[in-house]
């Protein structure tokens, strides 16, 4: 059993609160917010008091954290939990800045700390089942890669401005699934992105649609599709092509009804958005932290990891700016 911390009460702190609380092998100890009403709010859920940053990481019985705050808390939290010995699970990214990564896995990695950074499509059970067949040799060498990722609709321009950008935001998803499914180094990186689904969005200095080409190491192409808006639920697909055949996950329905009379033939939309999406990713990647926390599992996807995409990220936000060819 593991006594955990939840640092941040927001939309992805509810998801993970509820993980923590159904499995059998970790206990919501404390819950962390600077706005009082959503830790009071998400205490009287869950039975777990709010408590101080501070009095978390005194506490030498609360044995991990979870990082649900706001991107610019993360790389400082971290540090904290890690000078506390405490085990580490925190949302993607580490950091906007790489430098600011990279210093932040040096106190982790002088500490001696498992981090688990949460790049939770790794744990979707099709997309994981796409990289097993793959490793299991089913396909053959992977020649190409691609990855269509569209939100249903934009996000508020008040999200935009802090977010990092769409690279850095929505892409390193995709960045980090690239480098999982292939499981190579990416070698170059290319990106285009315009502004077509929202003015705004564009004013606020930032993209809503791109595409992002990937050379791998051993010649291997990677395609990135983005846009902020499908217009018709979370299109949340990819295709890895091997010299001997293909392996392909698509969307998850919003049921499994076909509708075939003499007007055509339909299925429902995929289902609206990530939570829905994701919600068998976000368990078992929950499972997947406990087994690393009582030291059963080696990490699926660390600090290395969480700065192997923010690089590709920084290349394809370079590549957009110049119009050229970033080389790795």
């Amino acid at each position: 059993m593991i006594n955990v911390a939840l640092i941040g009460a927001g939309r992805i702190g509810q998801v993970h609160s509820a993980n923590i609380v159904a499995h059998p092998e970790s206990r919501l100890v404390a819950i962390v917010d600077p706005f009082p009403e959503a830790a009071q709010s998400l205490s009287e859920k869950t039975g777990a008091p709010v408590k101080t940053l501070e009095e978390v990481m005194a506490d030498q019985s609360i044995d991990a954290v979870v990082i649900g705050s706001a991107t610019d808390t993360h790389a400082d939290f971290i540090e904290l939990a890690a000078r506390s010995g405490k085990a580490i699970f925190c949302e993607k990214p580490v950091d906007l800045s790489l430098e600011r990564v990279q210093a932040c896995l040096e106190v982790v990695e002088e500490c001696k700390v498992p981090l688990l950074v949460g790049f939770n499509r790794r744990f979707d059970p099709n997309f994981a089942a796409v990289r097993n067949r793959y490793q299991q040799g089913q396909i053959g060498k992977a020649e190409s890669v691609l990855i269509v990722s569209r939100d249903p609709s934009p996000p508020p321009v008040s999200y935009i401005q802090r977010s990092g950008g769409l690279f850095r935001d929505m892409t390193i998803h995709d960045f980090d699934m690239a480098c999982y499914l292939v499981d190579e180094p990416v070698v170059a990186v290319t990106a285009r992105g315009s502004c077509v689904v929202d003015p705004a969005i564009g004013e606020a200095g930032d993209i809503d649609t791109a595409v992002v080409t990937l050379e791998f190491a051993s010649g291997a192409l990677g395609t990135i599709v983005n846009t902020r808006r499908s217009g018709f639920g979370y299109d949340q697909r990819i295709e890895l092509l091997g010299a001997e055949g293909m392996l392909r996950a698509e969307n998850q329905l919003e049921n499994t009804v076909l509708l075939a009379n003499e007007q055509g033939t339909g299925v429902a939309n995929p289902q609206y958005f990530f939570l829905e999406r994701y919600s068998a990713a976000y368990k078992t990647e929950w499972a997947h932290f406990v087994d690393v926390a009582l030291g059963r599992a080696q990490c699926l996807s660390g600090g290395k990891e969480g700065e192997q995409a923010l690089r590709l990220a920084d290349a394809a936000v370079e590549s957009y700016a110049t119009g050229k060819t970033v080389r790795l």
